[in-house]
Order: structure tokens, then C-alpha cells, then sequence
């Protein structure tokens, strides 16, 4: 099993959530940003818990077609129907004994949210032309979406939330990751050099303070394929900022090239001045993001941020930031 990396106190503090979780045997909602890793999340839970040497099943709820939800989900019995010469157990089938994991699981159509919360209810299923049967297969959900916000807009049942959500964790992103960006980037490094049978290669120190101003919006995920790019640009075996060109941006050269959030005013270079422009400039950035991705809910927003709803209120007033304008 690829294992997670990482020595910041928010990793930590997560790993030791997962941990904990595992020893419960009930659902596990786990939320995060795209590209944090929520499948090995959900895999370090199963496997550290009394299931690991059961099956793990991983489900892209997103690409479950909805009239074959049951069918897929629940499997079905031998004549069910015209093209079933054969019995065909279901995904909670497979997953007898072990772990269900449900990816993407906020992309449920309204039937398959039906059909899920029907499962979830007493564990009881029926295969398509078959009679009903128990699973005894823990199920991990999974979502790169508020689950909250979705409720709130009507396009996810509260009551399933309720179900899926006895235990929560929050994936931090890599930005809230502190001094892990070179952990992970040294460690897919190494890992490129092996994959494709090619001699290994370093960072310089440059790039690895490159790597570590980034902002990386696709978190983990973003840094592996720019970690790969990067030693395929490179001929020789350090690999330099100079590599890293074109494929990440400093964010001092982000900030400066967005004329509302440039950093300086004209011709002042004082460092105080300037700093206090650039975290303005991050603070109203990030506020605005995240009242998208929420709709506008300040609950639901205080939540994902890891922030006291009172404080965070105060911050979208500072920016004269509106929630209303977001729903």
C-alpha cells in the first residue's frame, strides 16, 4: 500500500484521526480538497483497522450509471433479466468482510442517493431478481465538495449525509502543510527515477524553495506530475528553479502580475508595506474561493477552513465580501 508522507502538525494530526477511526467500526465521511489523497486516506484506515486482510473496494461514484445503480451496487441473480445467463455479485459483495469505498460520492444522482440510504439504513440489500441478504462491509465515503453546502443547495440528502457522516475528517490541503512540499517532492523524485528505470536525480536547493512557495491548488496530486516533468526537463542530475520554469509559478510573480493584487504600490518597495499588501491580496483571494466553493454559507465555510465562524465573519467583512452575492 503507497504510504502517506509527511511530518507537518496538520498531517500529523490528521494520521492520528485515522488512526483512531480505525478502531470504529462505523461510516467514515472523509472531505478534502482534489488531489489531498482521500483514497489513501481511506485505505490507511482500512488497513490499519481488523478488516486489513479483507477485500478493500474502491467505487468512482461519478461514473455509477443510474439505471444500473442496483445492479452494479447489489449485483443480480442468474434470469433476472434478459442478458443475465449468470449470477453477478455487486461491488458490496466484493467488499464481504472489508471496506466499500465511496469516491466522488456527492455526484450521486437523487435515485442513487435513494438507493444508498435504503443500504445504509439496517445494511440490508437485494440483488437484482434475488432475495434480500445482510453486508457486513464498512463503508468510506469520500468527497472533494462541502458536503454541507450541498445539502444547503438541495443537491444532496441531508438525511444520507447524516448516515454517511458518524465520523469525519478533513484532509488538509498541502498549503496548510507546512515543510512537507520537500518531503513528498524528494521522495516522488526518487520514485520517477525508479519507475522508469532511469538514474535517480536531486534537487537543488533553489527548487526546492520554488517548490515550497507554491500554492499548489491541485495539492499532492499536482506535485507528483510536476515532479515528474520536472526530471524529464532535466539532462543533468540536479534539477534547478530554472527547471521548474513554465511549469509552477512563483507566488510573488502570481500576485504581481494581477494588477487588483499587486503587492506594491507605485514605487514603494518597503518590505512591512509590501508584505501587508501580499497577505491582503492572499486573505481576499482565499475568502472569495471559498465562498464559491460553499455558496456562500459561513457555517459551511468556517468548517472546510478550519476557522471559528465569528473569526471568519470578520475577515469577509474586513474584504467587504458579501456571502448573498455567492448563493
Amino acid at each position: 500500500m503507497p504510504a502517506m508522507l509527511g511530518q507537518s502538525k496538520a498531517f500529523q494530526q490528521m494520521r492520528e484521526q485515522l488512526q483512531r477511526y480505525a478502531a470504529c467500526d462505523v461510516q467514515v465521511l472523509i472531505e478534502g480538497e482534489t488531489g489531498t489523497g482521500k483514497e489513501l486516506a481511506a485505505r490507511e484506515i482500512h488497513y490499519a483497522s481488523a478488516r486489513r486482510d479483507r477485500p478493500f473496494v474502491p467505487v468512482n461514484c461519478g461514473a455509477l450509471p443510474d439505471n444500473l445503480i442496483e445492479n452494479e451496487l447489489f449485483g443480480h441473480e442468474r434470469g433476472a433479466y434478459t442478458d443475465a445467463k449468470s449470477a453477478q455479485p455487486g461491488l458490496i459483495d466484493h467488499a464481504r468482510g472489508g471496506t466499500l469505498f465511496l469516491d466522488e460520492v456527492d455526484s450521486l444522482s437523487s435515485k442513487a442517493q435513494v438507493t444508498l440510504l435504503r443500504f445504509l439504513e439496517n445494511n440490508e440489500y437485494r440483488p437484482v431478481g434475488g432475495v434480500a441478504r445482510v453486508s457486513n462491509a464498512r463503508v468510506v465515503a469520500a468527497t472533494n465538495s462541502c458536503l454541507d453546502a450541498r445539502v444547503e443547495e438541495g443537491l444532496f440528502r441531508r438525511d444520507l449525509q447524516y448516515r454517511l457522516n458518524a465520523l469525519h475528517v478533513r484532509l488538509p490541503s498541502l498549503r496548510e502543510r507546512h515543510g512537507d512540499v520537500s518531503i513528498l517532492a524528494i521522495h516522488f523524485l526518487a520514485q520517477v527515477g525508479q519507475r522508469l528505470n532511469r538514474p535517480a536525480k536531486r534537487w537543488a536547493d533553489d527548487a526546492l524553495r520554488m517548490l515550497d512557495t507554491h500554492t499548489w491548488p491541485g495539492n499532492v496530486r499536482e506535485l507528483e506530475n510536476v515532479v515528474l516533468r520536472a526530471y524529464l526537463a532535466a539532462e543533468d542530475e540536479i534539477i534547478d528553479a530554472a527547471h521548474l520554469s513554465g511549469l509552477i509559478i512563483p507566488i510573488s510573480v502570481a500576485v504581481l502580475s494581477t494588477p487588483q493584487d499587486a503587492m506594491f504600490d507605485d514605487g514603494d518597495l518597503h518590505y512591512v508595506s509590501a508584505k501587508q499588501s501580499a497577505m491582503c491580496a492572499f486573505e481576499r483571494t482565499y475568502l472569495l474561493g471559498l465562498m464559491k466553493r460553499t455558496s456562500g454559507n459561513i457555517t459551511a465555510a468556517a468548517r472546510l477552513s478550519g476557522t471559528e465562524r465569528r473569526q471568519l465573519g470578520k475577515l469577509l467583512k474586513k474584504h467587504g465580501i458579501a456571502t448573498e452575492a455567492f448563493r
